[in-house]
């Protein structure tokens, strides 16, 4: 029988969640991210990988021209 009370609570929880939004500080967030104010744009992950195109061209074979005689 006292479900009633904690339900609509959890419902008034809820909408205040959903509706609510406070204003952002983008630049107090930039600061607790760690982020450098200096860099531009972001970095790509993939910077320290090899190149290796020379072996795609090497080793690229396509599996039609197996095949034909």
């Amino acid at each position: 029988m006292g479900r009633g009370r904690a339900k609509a609570k959890q419902i008034k929880v809820a909408r205040k969640l959903k509706y609510y939004s406070p204003d952002t500080d983008l630049n107090r967030l930039q600061q607790e991210l760690g982020a450098d104010a200096h860099k531009s744009g972001p970095s790509d992950p993939y910077d320290d990988e090899p190149d290796y195109s020379a072996y795609a061209d090497k080793y690229n074979v396509d599996d039609d021209d197996e095949y034909e005689n």
